[in-house]
């Protein structure tokens, strides 16, 4: 939320001096903040599938959430090389350029808080769905 707040103050803001500050902010919090816990959160999901009944591979819901967690992981990781160049064009007083009012850390975080809802919705209502190995490992544990 906090990287929503810096990309709206960056596109709304009237003040130059504030909108490269909030690029500079956004590039800093992006690295600090954002990447380690997207990290996190794609290792924390994968050794709580395998340590649970749930199983990486059993549920559609879950191999949906991986794959949710996994590219949004690749496209932050991605987007810091474009952050960094916005920071670093923000830091280079004296130009003026149309690149600090881009619309693009504003489409992303959005989408990236539009990938975690839908995650979260999955998380929380757990869809039925066993996936072909789900099914096999059902039906082996039935007939034993």
């Amino acid at each position: 939320m906090t990287f929503l707040g810096l990309a709206l103050i960056a596109l709304t803001t009237h003040d130059e001096v504030t909108a490269r500050a909030m690029y500079v902010a956004m590039d800093a919090l992006a690295w600090t903040v954002l990447v380690p816990l997207a990290v996190g959160s794609l290792v924390t999901g994968l050794v709580q599938s395998l340590g649970t009944v749930w199983g990486l591979t059993r549920h559609y819901w879950v191999v949906t959430k991986l794959v949710i967690t996994l590219v949004a992981t690749v496209v932050l990781v991605l987007y810091t090389q474009t952050l960094a160049g916005l920071a670093k064009l923000a830091a280079a007083t004296g130009q003026e350029d149309q690149a600090l009012t881009s619309a693009s850390p504003l489409v992303h975080v959005v989408l990236a808080l539009l990938l975690l809802l839908g995650a979260t919705v999955l998380s929380v209502f757990k869809p039925k769905g066993l996936t072909a190995r789900g099914w096999r490992l059902q039906q082996q544990a039935r007939s034993a």
